[in-house]
């Protein structure tokens, strides 16, 4: 027999909705920290020249001030001034990308949220015991081998990148100055990259890592699910006795116009339905009332009560009853079924009260398209 505390279903909307308040969503820390750098290093190249050029002219115009410039506060703030407007430029631009990947590396995963819950803070997380089962739990584990991983990958590509760019280096100091300058530093953010490319398979295997592990975390019980759908839904039972009573108030509405109607349609057991038609009016013939087995036996005990004429016709009672709701007009293609019953209806009427002719019977098949045939 199946554990009921056992978390086995899929988590509900609810339960998501709830836990995203609560800032519980899956996030992938190495996600984050791979688009920074991957970033980062691709910037760097592109504005490393840049900035050694930057360097270069701010070194330049420092190393060349005069005696007097020195002893001037005017000539010492416009150096400064001129080694700020060299640098920011590409400086600023480094920096507003790696802020721009350092968000969007935070929400790639489970989107923008913020919760005052999450960043409250917690009692549990200063427990000791909480840390040590976290250390030592099967996340912790997880995390140690990612942290392993990445030592040797991050080292491996060191490595081999360290390997390839070797003789461009040791030939540095053979290059013309600056631009032996320039190149250390495009190895520089050539060598950064390769070593933070290193990281992407990490990333790619912590994405799915983190998604199945708040899935995981996020799985309920049946009861669970049971009970929220008691909550959200209402106990079914409730539910229940609702729908009955509603059911007998809107049986009890029909019966009382079924004294009203011009004729009842039966099957002539299963199925009634009562029919209404106002010949001053401009509506089509209303159903007033219907009920199958039970509720068709009242219908027409009460309709011979009340001398409504009960005429027998099964395929046009199940098309009506199938195709027509309470207080709704009878669909445009039963009008021609309909209006020869009543058609009979008030010829039988009439012939009764000795002013007409006895009506021919009904025919046995009356005109009912294919599609609302039942």
């Amino acid at each position: 027999m199946a554990d009921t505390h056992e978390k086995t279903e899929e988590p509900t909307s609810k339960k998501l909705d709830e836990a995203k308040e609560k800032g519980q969503i899956a996030r992938s820390k190495e996600l984050a920290t791979t688009l920074v750098l991957i970033l980062s290093a691709g910037t760097l190249i592109m504005v490393g020249q840049g900035i050694g050029s930057a360097m270069l002219n701010v070194m330049r115009r420092m190393f060349t001030l005069s005696r007097d410039e020195t002893y001037d506060d005017k000539h010492i703030f416009q150096a400064w001034a001129h080694g700020i407007g060299e640098v920011s430029g590409p400086v600023l631009l480094y920096m507003i990308v790696v802020m721009v990947a350092g968000i969007y590396g935070s929400i790639a995963l489970g989107g923008f949220n913020f919760s005052w819950k999450a960043a409250a803070p917690k009692a549990s997380k200063l427990n000791p015991l909480s840390g040590l089962k976290r250390m030592f739990g099967p996340n912790g584990i997880v995390e140690l081998l990612k942290a392993i991983a990445k030592v040797v990958v991050v080292a491996a590509s060191a490595f081999l990148a360290l390997s390839a760019f070797r003789e461009e280096a040791l030939h540095l100091d053979l290059e013309m100055y600056p631009r032996n300058v320039i190149h250390a530093l495009e190895l520089l953010g050539w060598l950064f990259l390769i070593i933070c490319c290193a990281m992407i398979p990490i990333a790619i295997f912590d994405v799915p890592y983190q998604h199945y592990k708040h899935n995981k975390e996020m799985k309920m019980t049946k009861q669970e699910v049971k009970d929220e759908h008691k909550n959200s839904e209402g106990d079914p039972q409730v539910k229940g006795r609702i729908r009955r009573l509603q059911y007998q108030a809107a049986a009890r509405r029909m019966m009382q116009e079924v004294p009203k109607a011009d004729v009842v349609v039966t099957n002539p057991t299963h199925f009634s339905v009562a029919l209404k038609y106002d010949q001053n009016g401009t509506r089509a013939p209303i159903m007033v009332a219907k009920g199958t087995d039970e509720l068709a036996m009242h219908i027409r005990k009460i309709a011979g009560a009340h001398e409504v004429p009960i005429i027998a016709s099964p395929m046009l009672a199940r098309a009506i009853y199938y195709s027509t709701e309470p207080d709704h007009e009878i669909p445009e293609k039963l009008f021609m079924a309909v209006a020869q019953v009543l058609a009979y209806v008030y010829q039988l009427k009439a012939w009764r009260k000795g002013r007409g002719k006895r009506p021919k019977p009904l025919a046995k098949e009356l005109p009912i398209p294919p599609e609302l045939r039942r």
